[in-house]
């Protein structure tokens, strides 16, 4: 009976252990990027003995010691996963984990929000880990910002423009056309156009302005057939400045210009044009490949890697260890690849990972433990009455 005793306390142990889990479950319903446990028992045996009069056996038989908590195996399926205000706040869609570097142990994450350090690392708001890409090497690296605050300037050097030039027109101007010295500075010219087809047809007087309509260039455009002639259909002028190298720009008419009747009316514009200014870095993001991308005041863009994704043939042997962390220092080594990889999930933008606890089957997990309680509990009160029982009985002989 005493036996009996000790096995109905290993039940007690057991289902509090497997309790505490459930909880711990339960209480991180609304915690990102956390993976519930599913509990797990195992029982006991001390041995054989003999059995005597059980002919056509071994001999012996066993008797059970009881129950004891196995371990809680991860459930790592996937949360739901929801928008977010933050453009690095990241989740995986799929299998995979995002990597997470200190100088210390790799850790890995489902989901995180991340921001730029002072130091110009990529680094989690909570845990302060840097968020690692995927280096020439396939090893993941932390990124950092260093040097990638500022989008350098780039001068203008061509300007292209469409639709039609109607001979019919006794001037016509694009006004206001934005252009950018080596340094970033911004010049707003106009383009003005008169016809000069006096002597040849088609021909019309190009003169480009500077801020203060002051002529910088003037030259020819020549059309054939309504369409520009090969050879005049360019025209380069020089842009000065004083805080600047001089710059050539060319106004190209080559592509999509027409100079068809059309009455009075003119419809010319810019189609285009290239160089800007200085930026400066305004947002970041990762985009559909799973790049971190760079956005900059002036437009422009830079893509500063692969975010580094983790997958593992065995990850049930990863521990969780807090701030939706996991540690595999006693799992199998991963294989890192990218969003674009087969076999790794995506990594999104502005979402995160909710937590994949499921409160039904939390709490049909709960009525279970508890009535294995209650059942050891009664198992240790019978064998309890039993031996007070024996002891009633010695007293009486």
């Amino acid at each position: 009976m005493l036996d009996s005793i000790y096995i109905g306390m290993s039940g007690l142990t057991a289902y509090s252990k497997g309790l505490q889990t459930i909880s711990n479950n339960v209480a991180n319903l609304n915690t990102p990027g956390f993976k519930t446990s599913t509990p797990r028992f195992a029982d006991m045996y001390y041995g054989d003995s003999f059995a005597r009069y059980t002919p056509g056996t071994s001999g012996t038989m066993q008797f059970g010691s009881g129950v004891e908590y196995g371990y809680a195996s991860l459930n790592l399926a996937q949360g739901d996963l929801r928008a977010s205000s933050g453009r690095l706040d990241l989740a995986i869609k799929g299998d995979g984990f995002l990597t997470l570097l200190d100088g210390g142990p790799v850790r890995y994450a489902r989901t995180g929000q991340f921001t730029a350090g002072n130091d110009g690392f990529i680094t989690d708001k909570v845990t302060g880990l840097k968020l690692a890409t995927l280096g020439a090497s396939g090893t993941p690296e932390p990124v950092s910002l260093a040097g990638k605050e500022i989008s350098a300037p780039h001068p203008t050097t061509t300007i292209s423009f469409s639709d039609n030039l109607s001979p019919g027109a006794t001037d016509f101007s694009i006004p206001n056309v934005d252009v950018f010295d080596a340094n970033g500075g911004k010049h707003t010219l106009s383009i003005g156009f008169e016809p000069d087809s006096s002597i040849i047809p088609g021909r019309w007087k190009v003169t480009v302005y500077d801020e203060n309509q002051i002529p910088l260039q003037e030259g020819t455009l020549q059309f054939n057939g309504g369409i520009p002639e090969p050879g005049s259909d360019t025209l380069d002028f020089t842009l000065t400045s004083s805080s600047a190298p001089p710059i050539t720009v060319k106004l190209d008419f080559s592509s999509g210009v027409t100079g068809f009747s059309a009455g009075s009316s003119s419809t010319l514009k810019v189609s285009g044009k290239d160089g800007y200014a200085t930026g400066t870095l305004t947002a970041m993001d990762v985009d559909e490949d799973g790049k971190l991308t760079l956005h900059y005041s002036n437009g422009e863009t830079t893509k500063l890697g692969s975010i580094a994704i983790a997958t593992f043939s065995d990850s049930q042997q990863l521990k969780q260890t807090g701030n939706g962390l996991f540690d595999a220092s006693h799992a199998p080594t991963p294989r890192y690849g990218t969003s674009i990889d087969a076999g790794f999930g995506q990594v999104l933008s502005g979402m995160t990972e909710v937590s994949n606890v499921d409160l039904s089957n939390e709490f049909g997990q709960l009525i279970l433990i508890q009535r294995g309680f209650q059942a050891s509990s009664q198992v240790m009160t019978t064998a309890n009455e039993m031996i007070m029982q024996l002891f009633q009985m010695r007293g009486q002989g």
